[in-house]
């Protein structure tokens, strides 16, 4: 069984940071890659970037290019999401996710991802 448990999140005030952490456990467990995706009320859950273990790249959602940083450790199952210059907008619950498969360019949808986290909320006041 896989779990995948998120961290970090809180209220912040507009232009603040904040640092997600997530990270994906189980008896054999190795994942392929691992993203960040986020769903605010009323909305779809959208894509906010990823990081690939296979190909050591990553992916960001344009919305939040040049503002968040994805890092991790892919023998650990661990990856962080820094978030800076936050906005209002980015008012969100934030979903940590693991994949087992290869998409090469690709885990920018929830279909590509095997195991989620619960979420953890992040709120920026304006």
């Amino acid at each position: 069984q896989v779990q995948v448990v998120e961290s970090g999140g809180g209220l912040v005030q507009t232009g603040g940071s904040l640092r997600l952490s997530c990270t994906a456990s189980g008896r054999t467990f190795s994942s392929t890659a691992m993203g960040w995706f986020r769903q605010a009320p009323g909305k779809e859950r959208e894509f906010v970037a990823v990081r690939r273990w296979y190909s050591s790249t990553s992916s960001y959602a344009d919305s939040v290019k040049g503002r968040f940083t994805i890092s991790g450790d892919n023998a650990k199952n661990t990856v962080y999401l820094q978030m800076n210059s936050l906005k209002p907008e980015d008012t969100a619950v934030y979903y940590c996710a693991a994949s087992t498969s290869y998409y090469y360019s690709g885990h920018q949808q929830p279909n590509h991802y095997d195991y989620w986290g619960q979420g953890t909320q992040v709120t920026v006041s304006s």
